[in-house]
């Protein structure tokens, strides 16, 4: 199902199931090879937004079941994964979907968009600069240096927020508890 040449809405099919997203993020979190069980774990504390230690042996009993039944066999299928006697090993295509699991929160706007407003402002401080227009209390060195601060700050703080939300870094997060 999912190769170098598949189109979008193979991975959009995919990944249209929260249950194979939380998988792919425990895919992408823990330690490999992952057992069934651990990753029914992941995948229970993560949809009842509890700590693993938390999950009760039914929420893990349901979710189990549903990843060997149907999940496991999907993403399997797709090349993301690969399983052998309850032995989840990742393959190389599964970093291929990383762009796709990017959330952006209803209060954020997308990554893109923020940096080609900075991008604009930045060229509008460098060709007030070239004019002599911005105020003389600053050197061009000066303005030079806030732009690729402000670029710095701006990559960082994207770097945490990516990772956080792709990572899922909340409650029944392994090293999260």
């Amino acid at each position: 199902m999912y190769a170098p040449h598949t189109n979008r809405e193979d991975v959009f099919s995919l990944l249209s199931n929260q249950r194979r997203r939380y998988a792919v993020r425990a895919c992408q979190q823990l330690e490999t090879p992952i057992e069934l069980g651990e990753l029914a774990e992941y995948v229970a504390a993560e949809e009842c937004d509890k700590d693993i230690s938390a999950i009760t042996g039914e929420e893990r009993r349901r979710v189990y079941t549903s990843l060997q039944q149907v999940h496991i066999d999907k993403l399997e299928e797709a090349g993301v994964i690969e399983c052998e006697r309850k032995t989840i090993t990742p393959t190389e295509r599964l970093e291929e979907l990383e762009f796709y699991l990017e959330v952006v929160p209803g209060d954020e706007i997308p990554w893109a968009q923020y940096y080609l407003g900075l991008s604009g402002v930045a060229g509008v401080v460098v060709v007030a600069a070239w004019l002599g227009v911005y105020p003389a209390v600053v050197p061009g060195l000066g303005w030079a240096l806030g732009v690729v601060a402000l670029f710095a700050i701006s990559a960082a703080v994207h770097y945490y927020q990516t990772r956080r939300h792709r990572l899922g870094l909340g409650p029944g997060v392994i090293g999260n508890e």
